[in-house]
């Protein structure tokens, strides 16, 4: 059987367990919470109120931190581009013979789901009066329109462990955002972000099984695409952002110096999801293996420390980046 005959065939095989994942790792939409549940409630008399509380509030949050907080807000944005370019994945359709492709079931109340964080983030920093939402419209625009190449082609085995790395990425992300807003006094900015954070590992725990459940059919393969994620490195989805009249990608530096200044997201995270994928998956259990692919876990095992040495020897630029993004009127 050809490989690319194997990954469908192992989609068909995961695709009949689509039911299980939507109904143990979503929650239906009466129960999720929704963006208005955590702002200033418009119907209300107290809404002004509420909003000059929340403008109070936000005054004593730092640059970075709002550098942070609308290079998340953008990267949840962009929602519509990681969509369409899961749906173009190997195995995934939408319609199958039979009707529905289960495969875009999935996607689809995945997407519903992850499209709460961008609504309630940007309603938050257009009520913030922090921030120059025309600038943060344009950059979610042209990224958007920039398009997204994780570097997975159309190999199901390469998305997932993309979307494995990623999702726990973005749990860090704004699990970190929300113990700063907490230690800033901004009580109501951490608790969106800790609920956002909480989607996120949902998300990573389903990814990560559907990837688990290939080692079992098919560990060689799985193996290999594992091995190839990490040789090129996990592309974070904002790496083309950038800011009005600027080249694509010039802004995904700074927002990534921003964020490991402040401690959000480091170069030594990145090692550590890698890690914790490897226990995960049980990488130095799995049996069955070709040889290239005992090449590939032999690769990976060691790769962690490898990279810990590269992070240790790292520096950040101490000196605050201007964006565009976020009023001068707070530069700290």
């Amino acid at each position: 059987m050809s490989i690319h005959n194997m990954r469908l065939e192992v989609m068909q095989f995961l695709e009949k367990k689509i039911d299980f994942f939507v109904e143990n790792y979503l929650i239906p939409v009466e129960k999720i919470w929704q963006p208005s549940d955590l702002l200033p409630n418009s119907e209300k008399e107290t809404f002004i109120e509420d909003v000059t509380e929340l403008r109070e509030i936000a005054k004593d949050l730092p640059y970075d931190f709002w550098v942070v907080l609308v290079g998340d807000t953008i990267t949840e944005e962009a929602l519509p581009t990681y969509e369409t370019w899961l749906m173009d994945v190997e195995g995934v359709s939408q319609k199958g013979e039979n009707g529905d492709n289960g495969w875009a079931k999935w996607l689809r109340h995945w997407t519903g789901e992850e499209n709460r964080h961008g609504d309630l983030l940007n309603k938050y920093l257009y009520l913030s009066g922090r921030v120059n939402m025309r600038e943060v419209e344009m950059t979610t625009q042209h990224l958007i329109n920039d398009g997204f190449d994780p570097g997975t082609a159309r190999d199901p085995y390469k998305n997932f462990v993309f979307t494995s790395f990623q999702e726990l990425a973005t749990y860090i992300s704004h699990n970190r955002v929300a113990q700063l807003a907490k230690k800033f006094g901004d009580h109501k900015l951490s608790k969106i972000c800790k609920l956002i954070a909480g989607d996120e590992m949902r998300h990573h725990h389903a990814y990560s099984e559907f990837v688990n459940q290939i080692f079992k059919v098919d560990p060689s393969e799985m193996m290999l695409a594992f091995q190839h994620m990490m040789k090129q490195k996990i592309t974070m989805p904002a790496h083309l952002i950038r800011e009005s009249g600027e080249a694509i990608g010039t802004a995904f530096e700074k927002f990534s110096e921003s964020a490991q200044r402040i401690g959000v997201y480091t170069a030594i995270d990145y090692v550590e999801i890698l890690q914790k994928l490897i226990d995960k998956w049980e990488i130095d259990k799995v049996n069955g293996l070709s040889d290239e692919a005992e090449k590939a876990r032999d690769y990976l095992m060691k790769l962690p420390a490898r990279m810990t040495r590269l992070a240790d020897r790292l520096v950040v630029p101490a000196e605050e980046k201007v964006f565009k993004w976020v009023q001068p009127a707070i530069l700290t």
